[in-house]
């Protein structure tokens, strides 16, 4: 019998840990999975999902890199009783063509829209994190970020409103069932634009330069990555200098009766956290 547990997957990772804080704070029973948490989970372990579904009634999924074992979640969600499945995808996922980045997410979606399930899709744009948790964060430490993006701006958005509307589909049930909200902060903007931003407020001479796909794959490569997952990270940057998904949304208003936090006020926050500092 199911009851009123969240299940957080990824919940050691960018969205998971702060959607599961916000649970929390709500009053909301959490069981927060992961690799490395009290209920494990590994996407490549089925025969290990049942005690993390056991109970549930809602499931905020971050899907693996391999779409395929979200098919085989849902329909074990069904089995257990699960009611609500939240699934974290990617802004404009519908527009990616037949690229491998795109083939993944709209695999992803479809499993949880074609379940028996009341779901809602959240398709957050690149997040403002990326710059100070991510891959860019490193070069921009450095002094110049290197990538294959020019003057197609992009609508970041801040990871707090990601969770903030992540935690309200997951406490709302009925009203967000069947959406599917595209998230994006409240301008877009250049990778040339938001490498200024984050070189004044913190006082670090750093750059932007545009370099090819081909360049940054092979940065990748050099970093450590295998050569399909480069490509990977790679593709998401010329679908994305196509303008496809340069546009912003209301879909955190929609969801939260307020408007997103700027690029500004994440570049603010960080730099008060010395998130650039050398």
């Amino acid at each position: 019998m199911s009851n009123d547990t969240t299940l957080v997957l990824g919940a050691t990772g960018k969205t998971g840990r702060r959607v599961a804080a916000r649970l929390r704070l709500r009053g909301t029973p959490v069981r927060a999975a992961s690799r490395s948490s009290q209920t494990p989970f590994d996407w490549s372990d089925p025969a290990g999902w049942d005690p993390a579904l056991r109970g549930i009634a809602t499931a905020y999924i971050v899907p693996p890199a391999v779409p395929g074992p979200v098919h085989d979640f849902v329909t074990q969600a069904e089995a257990a009783g699960v009611q609500h499945l939240v699934l974290l995808s990617g802004h404009g996922a519908d527009t990616w063509g037949d690229s491998t980045f795109g083939l993944d997410m709209r695999s992803a979606e479809d499993a949880v829209r074609g379940s028996a399930l009341e779901w809602t899709v959240l398709r957050p744009s690149n997040f403002d994190q990326n710059f100070d948790e991510d891959l860019f964060h490193a070069p921009l430490v450095a002094g110049e970020l290197a990538l294959p993006a020019g003057v197609v701006p992009e609508p970041f958005i801040d990871l707090e409103d990601v969770a903030d509307v992540a935690a309200a589909v997951l406490t709302e049930p009925g009203r967000h069932a069947g959406r599917v909200y595209e998230l994006t902060g409240p301008r877009a903007l250049t990778f040339a634009e938001a490498v200024e931003l984050i070189s004044r407020a913190s006082g670090q001479p750093i750059t932007y330069k545009q370099i090819t796909p081909a360049e940054y794959t092979a940065t990748l490569v050099d970093q450590g990555l295998n050569e399909d997952d480069a490509h990977h990270v790679t593709e998401m940057f010329v679908m994305m200098e196509r303008g496809v998904i340069a546009g912003t949304t209301d879909g955190v208003a929609t969801v939260l009766g307020r408007a997103p936090r700027t690029f500004e006020d994440y570049v603010v926050r960080a730099a008060a956290a010395g998130a650039w500092q050398r």
